[in-house]
């Protein structure tokens, strides 16, 4: 990617060798986190769940910024900066104002206003406090253990964390979480596919506008970003770690559809291509 121009982002808070600093018990962000950890990455939640106290409450943590040196630290800042800068036009063209997230580099574990966060779920948006959480470790499984490599697709991973920020700011989030309260599991994953698939498309539509304004992406690196959503695609995951796909428990969408709505994004810049919930197929 071509990210020499680009203004590195003032919000990121780099946790990174701090210890955990919690106290009381397990929230509901954490049971959230951890069921979207078990579909996403395989694991197991139990084991995330026994990881973090009964109704656990995050303490304060210092915000500090990542070292001038650390060239991991610093891409991912020009990624957030470059979805400021995309976000703030979207939202200003509609008359709105987009309030931008934190990003937190952290290693290990970390506490959240979602509860105790932790280095095997993976990257994850946290509503409660509007922060995206990530250790940089993710970079090499993405690499080693999903087969993806290259920038565009750590920028994807990015990208698509904000668009959950996105889907909050929208109002979005809270309308599907409430769709999902006392609906059957089936209904409930449904719902969650299509929240997932529309933050693949909002990342999608940052792409398209970023390359737009400062031509960042390089040739042949879409197709980094393709990989990626393929790569951890519900089916592909499930088959790996169970040896067979169950469709109505997907949580995320199926390998083919997380590039179609990425691309979809990616063809258009147009965040009124992306409303999953009215598609009538994803």
């Amino acid at each position: 990617m071509q990210l020499d121009d680009q203004n590195e982002s003032s919000n990121v808070e780099d946790r990174r060798g701090e210890g955990l600093i919690s106290r009381g018990g397990i929230g509901i962000g954490t049971v959230v986190v951890a069921l979207a950890a078990s579909y996403f990455f395989g694991i197991d939640p139990s084991i995330i769940l026994g990881l973090a106290n009964n109704n656990q409450r995050a303490a304060p943590v210092a915000a500090h910024q990542p070292p001038a040196d650390d060239a991991m630290a610093r891409f991912v800042s020009k990624i957030l900066a470059s979805t400021e800068t995309t976000w703030e036009a979207v939202f200003s063209a509609s008359g709105a104002r987009y309030q931008q997230p934190k990003l937190v580099l952290f290693s290990g574990s970390t506490p959240t206003a979602c509860g105790t966060g932790q280095s095997a779920m993976g990257p994850f948006y946290c509503p409660a406090d509007r922060k995206v959480y990530i250790d940089l470790s993710f970079y090499r499984d993405l690499k080693e253990r999903f087969h993806a490599p290259g920038e565009f697709a750590q920028a994807y991973v990015i990208a698509h964390e904000v668009g959950h920020h996105v889907q909050n700011l929208l109002g979005i989030s809270d309308k599907v979480h409430k769709a999902q309260q006392g609906a059957s599991k089936a209904r409930a994953n449904a719902l969650s596919v299509r929240l997932e698939l529309q933050a693949d498309c909002f990342a999608g539509v940052w792409g398209n506008r970023a390359d737009a304004a400062r031509h960042i992406i390089e040739p042949g690196e879409i197709a980094q970003a393709l990989n990626a959503a393929s790569a951890i695609g519900d089916d592909r995951l499930q088959q790996q770690s169970q040896g067979r796909i169950v469709p109505e428990s997907f949580t995320h969408g199926s390998s083919e559809q997380r590039m179609r709505w990425f691309k979809r994004g990616m063809d258009s810049g147009d965040i009124r291509q992306c409303d999953t919930f009215k598609a009538k197929s994803l």
